[in-house]
């Protein structure tokens, strides 16, 4: 049986409602439109470093340039207006600016704000993107950075993107200043957009990545975690910031409440079914490919969803897992249980059914360039296993 992730629902204001039951309403007019399973695209495991020939690293990077080619210029503005908000204010942290957004991040979170925004203005036949949906995605990107930086500062990591992270470089004062600067430097951004709806979705996310590591922190090494828990983290720490800023470019656009929670079911699921690939490529890809070691969150103790569904068929991973890969090649042998038990195909299920999900809430939308390019982006998330 699927399994159905919880619900958020959201009201007019933006507070989010959690629903006991697990479903997931659809939209009049919006969400719930039944699409062939044949869009969603076909996943195969990820191929070993050795097998990918450059054709395929280059049709990969046209398909990125494809997706953000209705806002490339949008995103060109973005990096030099993100780097100016910390250099300018604190040039002690310019250094630290430079590390943190030009760490080979593709900016995929502020691009999904622009098409949203330019998706949704069309609705009303107006081209132009505002002023304030610009802000917007400053603001998202500038709180996904921050957020990457204390998470690095938390994980002790020393790579991220395949870079020396900030904490490694200059220090945890500097790193964790650094992602205190720009949480505020959010937060005052927000304020000056001057929308209590927007306000309140935004603030919200805040509020959820905290929740999203002390659910992290406190299920770490246990065996017994739910779906149902893995999927409320995966909420908090990934999808929330992606709903809520895709719902608050909607806003701005001044479109109907039924596209406007539209908007927020597509970067709610967008972000569920990016972040599973994610758990994914942990468990296929090498540490060049990952721009991290391997198994990494399996070792810390954070259970995806591959090692979720190995754990019901794998009684050996259970003990390895509960002693903490405190024997030698215990996290190799772990890896080998994992990939044996066919836990890896059921996760690519799951990214499936939340690709699916996130494509039928653009059904409202008129047809553009930048629809296509949303529905690009979640092609593009699942192919990221091919």
């Amino acid at each position: 049986m699927a399994y159905q992730a919880p619900c958020f629902r959201v009201d007019p204001c933006g507070v989010r409602c959690f629903g006991g039951v697990r479903t997931f309403p659809s939209l009049t007019g919006c969400v719930g439109r039944k699409r062939p399973s044949s869009c969603v695209g076909v996943l195969s495991p990820a191929k070993p470093e050795s097998a990918t020939n450059d054709n395929e690293r280059n049709n990969s990077q046209t398909s990125v340039e494809r997706i953000m080619s209705p806002v490339v210029q949008d995103v060109d503005i973005l990096n030099s207006n993100l780097r100016n908000v910390v250099g300018e204010r604190h040039p002690m942290l310019m250094a630290a600016a430079d590390q943190i957004f030009g760490a080979g991040g593709k900016k995929l979170r502020p691009a999904i704000v622009f098409l949203v925004a330019r998706a949704t203005l069309l609705v009303n036949g107006v081209s132009d993107l505002k002023d304030k949906q610009r802000r917007l995605a400053e603001i998202t990107e500038m709180i996904h950075t921050a957020s990457l930086v204390h998470d690095d500062v938390l994980d002790d990591c020393d790579i991220r993107r395949g870079k020396t992270t900030v904490n490694s470089l200059y220090g945890t004062r500097v790193a964790v200043l650094a992602g205190d600067f720009l949480f505020a430097q959010a937060s005052w951004g927000l304020a000056n957009l001057e929308n209590i709806e927007v306000i309140k979705l935004i603030s919200q996310v805040i509020a959820d990545f905290a929740n999203g590591e002390i659910t992290q922190a406190t299920s770490l090494f246990d065996v017994d975690i739910t779906l149902e828990k893995y999927f409320d983290k995966n909420f908090y720490k990934t999808a929330s910031l992606i709903a809520a800023s895709c719902k608050s470019a909607a806003v701005f656009s001044d479109v109907s409440p039924e596209v406007k929670d539209a908007m927020f079911s597509y970067g709610k699921h967008m972000g569920l079914a990016y972040q599973v690939v994610d758990d994914i490529l942990d468990f296929t890809q090498s540490t060049e490919q990952l721009g991290k070691p391997q198994g990494q969150d399996l070792r810390s103790g954070n259970l995806t969803a591959p090692a979720i569904f190995a754990l019901e068929t794998e009684p050996e991973l259970r003990d390895i897992i509960e002693n903490e890969f405190t024997d030698d090649g215990s996290l190799e042998r772990a890896l080998e249980l994992v990939k044996r038990s066919g836990g890896i195909e059921k996760s690519m299920e799951l990214a499936r059914e939340e690709a699916e999900k996130a494509r039928g809430a653009l059904a409202c939308l008129p047809d553009s360039p930048a629809k296509e390019s949303l529905d690009l982006m979640i092609q593009y998330s699942l192919e990221r296993l091919a």
